[in-house]
């Protein structure tokens, strides 16, 4: 966002305001004058990217703030996190209201779309030309290092060759723990499971059966949670009762189901999942991979995550927890699609 568009959104913030308000804004803020066109363009640019709202016509045209904007508004992610989580005015208690907003709010704009729809057919252009004994051992290879990734964003400590001769070999590696080991098979058992089965429409049962084979023999319960838990580097508090957690986990089927576009399906399967938290543990393992079942299921590439940082991952997940912006996992999400649009199944690697 350029210094007028953020003086534009902070003087809208205060209240709607007309084209001559903005510009004599933007104009006593900076030294360098501009005209009432620049001022449109960059409205313009605010509006696509769901941040301003434009009401009414003609001349009495206003602009005010986007019921969406704290979705999609920048934040200096580093910034942030200098703050101890008791001191980042942070959103601590479960919003359904989200659900509402992301019934009428697009996700991504339209030259995000774009770019993630010229990857997807790459990928199809790609995928179209291999045998399908490649196919299958590009898919092995993306699945150890998913599993490996996920599993190392949980805090597993096998590195990456371990992982491979683990999966292949069933080689257990030394000075690991067994539930190392076990996480690292479970990533491979829900991949190849959702392989097979189809993920067209999502609901609760196939979200509990996703989870129920990441955490085989973890002593993990399958039930939804009916307790409160606590997360790590966030004063966000989910949802406590079952009851709750199902009321929740069955308003985000309703509003995934009826998106249209794959690749916000699968975004907010992400962010949603480990937003309610329905499991006591394992639930972001869980959304990654249904999100991965979303995308598998309509012909799309699945994500690996073997190229994130898994500090910058978790940082913008808690931004969602305490924010609801999803803006910086949403940049780690299209950055995710391309790595693996490059890196798997593609005959000129």
């Amino acid at each position: 966002m350029s210094t007028r568009q953020q003086i534009i959104i902070n003087r809208i913030k205060k209240g709607s305001s007309g084209i001559n308000e903005l510009l004599r804004e933007v104009n006593l803020a900076i030294p360098k004058k501009v005209s009432k066109i620049t001022i449109i363009r960059d409205l313009d640019e605010l509006i696509k990217d769901n941040l301003v709202a434009r009401i009414g016509n003609g001349p009495a045209v206003k602009y005010q703030i986007s019921a969406s904007t704290f979705l999609f508004e920048p934040l200096d992610v580093q910034k942030y996190f200098l703050n101890e989580p008791d001191r980042r005015n942070a959103k601590v208690d479960f919003d359904f209201e989200i659900f509402d907003l992301f019934k009428s709010v697009s996700v991504f704009n339209d030259d995000e779309v774009n770019l993630l729809n010229e990857l997807n057919v790459r990928y199809q252009n790609n995928i179209a030309d291999l045998q399908s004994d490649i196919i299958n051992k590009e898919f092995e290879r993306l699945m150890i290092e998913l599993s490996w990734k996920s599993s190392r964003i949980e805090g597993n400590t096998y590195d990456l060759l371990e992982t491979e001769f683990l999966i292949k070999e069933n080689r257990v590696a030394k000075g690991h723990t067994k539930m190392e080991a076990q996480m690292i098979l479970n990533h491979k058992d829900a991949l190849s499971f959702i392989r097979k089965d189809s993920f067209k429409n999502i609901s609760p049962s196939k979200i509990q059966k996703i989870h129920s084979l990441l955490t085989k023999e973890m002593n993990i319960s399958n039930d939804f949670r009916n307790k409160p838990v606590g997360i790590t580097g966030t004063v966000y508090k989910p949802l406590s009762g079952s009851v709750d957690v199902k009321k929740a986990l069955d308003e985000m089927c309703g509003v995934i189901n009826k998106k249209e576009n794959i690749f916000e399906k699968a975004l907010l399967l992400n962010l949603l999942i480990a937003y309610i938290q329905p499991f006591n543990d394992g639930n972001k393992r869980t959304s990654r991979l249904t999100g991965n079942a979303i995308l598998m299921v309509n012909n799309y590439c699945p994500l690996s995550f073997r190229s994130i940082d898994e500090l910058e991952y978790k940082k913008a997940v808690i931004l969602f927890y305490e924010q609801n912006n999803l803006k910086y996992f949403k940049e780690l999400f299209i950055e995710q699609y391309r790595f693996a649009v490059d890196n798997y199944f593609n005959s000129g690697m």
